[in-house]
């Protein structure tokens, strides 16, 4: 039996994809590299150029390699494009789930894990959310993957079909062996841009918003690292595999940081100051976003292994020497 992993050549698909292939497991990996890049797949990973949009691929696939479970990372992410572009995020965030999803339930695979986000909370009294907390998405993103939520509910109550819906926080930093991290050309989160500010790659760093009601004015975010996030997901299928319920877990630890604490760090980190320039608010963002990990920690027996902000800013910092050798030894020396 093997995994499938969607969107494994993305930031945090590649991570899962390595955890899995640790721990023994066959993954067929599946990217249209629209976003994703080849060379952070793990070379142990059968990889497969394609797109959920593609029933008759999807089927194939499923069927071909005998998979028995899925897990769910192909979409499109950015918050502020999903304001601009709303229509293209409920093609691929909310057509493409339900093509993946009709895919497993015709090729009986049973165990699927989505990749959520704690932007289906949307702007809340408190700032910090449990998994009953209201759900007011305030930006296409949110709402899309809302809407995949529900189709999850419903088919696993039609169906002989279990899931996983993990809702992530502000995924941070990168593999602590560095065989992957962010790589997307204009990603833009925050972490990621501080590094590269800090390393001369970008000029400065944009502050948006300096006046929400937070102990600095920034906003708040709750961080977690990528590495620890792809341990949840191998605790969620070993969960769905040992034919535990559906569940929804909240992926976050519980503390938060401002933005200009974030930058704080990464001046420490990096030894050097960035240079900041404060502007309006985007839309879509709430003042502060923190989650209430009670549930995961009590239900999966999941830890933290990475949570202090100076070892997730470290390990991004390393990542984009990386990508900066990297580039530079493609570019070859200077004529």
């Amino acid at each position: 039996m093997s995994v499938l992993v969607t969107g494994g050549a993305g930031y945090i698909g590649s991570h899962v994809t390595n955890a899995l292939v640790d721990q023994g497991e066959t993954v067929v990996v599946l990217d249209n590299l629209s976003t994703g890049d080849l060379s952070l797949v793990d070379q142990r990973a059968i990889f497969v150029k394609g797109d959920v949009l593609d029933h008759e691929l999807l089927c194939m696939l499923l069927r071909d390699h005998d998979v028995n479970s899925v897990l769910h990372f192909a979409g499109s992410v950015v918050v502020p494009e999903s304001v601009q572009k709303p229509l293209w995020y409920y093609r691929n965030n909310v057509i493409g789930s339900q093509t993946l999803i009709n895919a497993c339930v015709h090729n009986n695979v049973r165990n699927f894990i989505f990749s959520s986000t704690a932007a289906v909370y949307g702007v809340t009294e408190t700032g910090v959310v449990s998994e009953e907390s209201a759900k007011a998405p305030i930006s296409p993103y949110g709402r899309s993957k809302l809407m995949t939520e529900w189709m999850l509910a419903d088919t696993a109550a039609a169906h002989d079909f279990r899931y996983t819906i993990l809702r992530y926080f502000n995924v941070a930093g990168a593999d602590p062996l560095g065989r992957t991290g962010q790589s997307t050309p204009k990603a833009t989160h925050l972490i990621k841009k501080a590094c590269r500010v800090a390393l001369s790659l970008e000029p400065y760093l944009e502050i948006f918003g300096s006046d929400f009601p937070t102990r600095d004015g920034t906003g708040v975010r709750d961080y977690i690292h990528v590495a620890d996030l792809a341990h949840a997901h191998l605790l969620s299928l070993n969960a769905l595999r040992q034919g535990k319920p559906s569940e929804i877990f909240n992926c976050g630890y519980g503390n938060g940081f401002s933005v200009r604490e974030v930058i704080s760090a990464v001046e420490r980190v990096g030894g050097t100051k960035l240079e900041i320039r404060e502007t309006g608010r985007r839309p879509g963002d709430p003042a502060t976003l923190v989650a209430n990990p009670a549930k995961i920690l009590k239900e999966l027996g999941w830890e933290s292994r990475y949570s202090a902000i100076d070892v997730i800013v470290s390990s991004a910092l390393k990542w984009e020497k990386k990508l900066l050798r990297r580039d530079r030894e493609m570019k070859g020396p200077p004529s």
